[in-house]
């Protein structure tokens, strides 16, 4: 997989809703119980019994949003003794869940410090330019919609899972999807893992149409012993829903500046037409 760090595509006015974006999301990861220590190495039961009852609590579960099944008994955050050793309080909940509102509240939690800051990597590479073309109040609406439109298409292919999905991937993957509709010939800068990070400069139809395919890929079973933690039908499903919403913007689109400077760390040669 390669690693962007910067595309040749100037922007005309501040993404806002971008830097929003990004702001919200690292100061609700702050916030979530039990990630904190995480940082500092503490992984004990503790930590993990209040980040259960935080994500029951916030994040979107499949079965509750399919079938509207909310559990009768979630984790209060509390550690306790049982016949079968130390584990996580569970009791009623006390609180009121709206499993469509969860869809929403999902989008900003993250699992650790690597999901949060590769999926914020992306949308500021990216997100600045879609925020350019749509404006500031359309992008933010765009954003959520790509968000719903993932975690739908995840709950409906995983509807009696209780597995709770959390991150910004499945908005950010519709990001991608209008970025490469709109700026398909921009140029990425991009670090290949090769013996060492090798820099490129790429297209982005090459660079994006390479992340779609690896998550259509994965999402099928193929090329991963196990779909582990990722939710790849939901990148697969928000990159369409992208795609779909950004297709009429293309016509009116200016295209990127064409790239010139340094290339493989010598200055690019002059291109003849013949």
């Amino acid at each position: 997989m390669v690693i962007p760090v910067h595309d040749v595509n100037p922007v005309r006015r501040t993404p806002y809703v971008t830097y929003a974006l990004i702001f919200a999301n690292v100061l609700v990861f702050l916030y979530t119980p039990g990630l904190a220590g995480s940082v500092a190495g503490d992984s004990g039961l503790s930590q993990m019994c209040h980040l259960q009852g935080f994500l029951d609590h916030w994040a979107m579960v499949p079965r509750e949003l399919i079938h509207d099944q909310l559990p009768r008994l979630v984790p209060t955050g509390e550690v306790g003794a049982g016949a079968h050793g130390a584990g996580c309080v569970v009791a009623p909940p006390t609180y009121d869940k709206s499993p469509p509102l969860s869809v929403f509240t999902a989008m900003f939690l993250h699992g650790g410090w690597l999901h949060l800051l590769g999926n914020m990597l992306f949308l500021l590479i990216f997100g600045n330019n879609v925020e350019d073309r749509m404006g500031h109040v359309r992008f933010a609406l765009f954003y959520v919609v790509c968000g719903y439109a993932a975690s739908y298409g995840f709950a409906l292919l995983n509807a009696d899972s209780g597995d709770p999905l959390i991150g910004a991937s499945g908005a950010i993957a519709g990001v991608l999807g209008a970025y490469l509709v709109l700026y398909p010939r921009a140029r990425v800068w991009v670090l290949v893992p090769f013996l060492v990070f090798l820099p490129l400069r790429l297209p982005a139809w090459l660079v994006l149409g390479f992340w779609f395919v690896l998550q259509a890929v994965y999402s099928s079973g193929e090329g991963v012993s196990t779909a582990g933690t990722v939710a790849y039908p939901a990148h697969v499903v928000g990159f369409l829903a992208g795609m779909l919403i950004a297709w009429p913007l293309r016509p009116g689109t200016p295209p990127p500046p064409e790239p010139r400077g340094l290339l493989f760390g010598r200055r690019a040669r002059a291109r003849h037409s013949w």
